[in-house]
């Protein structure tokens, strides 16, 4: 394992607006705008968090729904900006933040396995090499020249994670894509990662299956209403963090 720090975030912090009053009339929000009313208020995902993460290390983030693990991967990978602090990635990253949510429904799974590789910055070449690693991972054989908006939810998330992983990505970032799919695909999309970890790929994973993130994670952050709750080795942080919120009350 590296010791290059390829991820950094320094004391970053995501807001969002929220509407305060839902279904307004026009006219009632005009008269809002004259009394100076906020038609808004401050709701922050995420405060002050720092992070920092070394090649071929392996996190992962666990919390309760709405805790801000996914705004985190999203911050990371910069579809969101921070309100504060600072965000640092040195690497190309491969996201997984919604299984298939990039392809195009219109486009058949072969055309959209060429689209995707194309986005996440694969040659033409690269993505014809690995077409029929793609295909046989997925398990789509005779789908692939189906338009995509006729497959389910499974297949596509399927579709998107072979594409995704089909080569060495340096930085993966996995958002609960184990949590669709049969037992079997969810093996095999885990046996993989933990191969593309001994490769030194460096992994960031967001799940609400402990037993993955204890096999698959080296570091663990919990967090809890959008703030670092703990963070440390994977056994010390699960076991307080299991103890404490999957325990039955």
């Amino acid at each position: 394992m590296s010791s290059e720090e390829i991820i950094r975030l320094e004391d970053a912090s995501v807001r969002f607006n929220l509407a305060m009053q839902k279904n307004r009339g026009l006219k009632e929000y005009f008269a809002t705008l004259r009394r100076r009313e906020l038609l808004f208020q401050e709701f922050f995902a995420l405060r002050h968090i720092d992070l920092s993460v070394k090649a071929g290390e392996s996190w992962g983030f666990v919390g309760r729904n709405g805790s801000g693990k996914s705004t985190l991967l999203k911050l990371i990978t910069g579809i969101l900006k921070p309100y504060e602090g600072t965000v640092s990635v040195r690497k190309r990253v491969a996201p997984l933040l919604e299984l298939g949510a990039g392809f195009d429904i219109e486009l058949t799974g072969r055309e959209n396995v060429m689209l995707n590789g194309l986005l996440l910055g694969m040659s033409k070449s690269d993505v014809l090499s690995h077409y029929d690693e793609i295909v046989d991972f997925a398990e789509l054989g005779q789908f692939m020249d189906v338009p995509v908006k006729n497959y389910s939810s499974g297949m596509k998330s399927r579709l998107g994670f072979a594409v995704a992983t089909c080569m060495q990505p340096e930085i993966l970032i996995a958002d609960e894509v184990l949590s669709t799919g049969d037992q079997t695909f969810r093996k095999k999309c885990e046996e993989r990662m933990a191969n593309l970890l001994k490769n030194n790929t460096t992994l960031l994973f967001v799940s609400h299956a402990p037993a993955s993130v204890r096999r698959l994670c080296t570091k663990v952050m919990w967090l809890d209403g959008g703030q670092i709750r703990m963070c440390g080795d994977t056994k010390e942080v699960m076991d307080v963090y299991e103890n404490t919120e999957l325990k039955p009350k």
